[in-house]
């Protein structure tokens, strides 16, 4: 079996004893150095990351691999690339590219398949002069997403 197999089947084995962290992504490069990204449903904490790499560890060592571990979360700027990502964000302000364009609303509602997005935009009064705050929304398939990011505010 392919290094990179046997990593992933081991991972699998170890997440399932800690279903509120799923993997985001898992490379071996041909030197067998070894990295995982991992998030979670709530967050990723260091202890989280240090129990993985542990059970991972041992695990290799058994079976007298050569290799170099890093297992980490996801950054603050990362692209959120898992349905299970959006649910944890519910209610940030998320930037969204489509083949059909760009959108930057609040995350109102989100699911395996599609995400919702809200925003304010004023628009001209359909009588008289002014300008008048309208909400608007959107309904985006997943599958149509090719980057989203949570805008960072500070």
């Amino acid at each position: 079996m392919e290094i990179k197999e046997r990593v992933h089947t081991l991972l699998l084995s170890v997440l399932a004893e800690n279903e509120s962290l799923f993997l985001i992504d898992l490379t071996v490069s041909p030197d067998a150095r070894i990295k995982v990204i991992l998030d979670g449903d709530k967050d990723v904490s260091l202890t989280d990351c240090i129990a993985v790499s542990r059970a991972l560890e041992r695990q290799l060592d058994e079976e007298g691999l050569d290799f170099a571990l890093e297992v980490t979360s996801p950054g603050a700027a990362s692209p959120l690339t898992n349905p299970r990502q959006y649910k944890k964000h519910i209610g940030r302000k998320l930037r969204v590219r489509t083949r059909a364009g760009e959108y930057e609303g609040r995350l109102t509602r989100a699911s395996d398949t599609e995400i919702r997005l809200e925003w304010k935009v004023r628009e001209p009064k359909p009588i008289g002069k002014g300008k008048v705050t309208v909400q608007k929304q959107l309904d985006i398939k997943l599958s149509e997403v090719e980057e989203s990011n949570v805008k960072l505010i500070f």
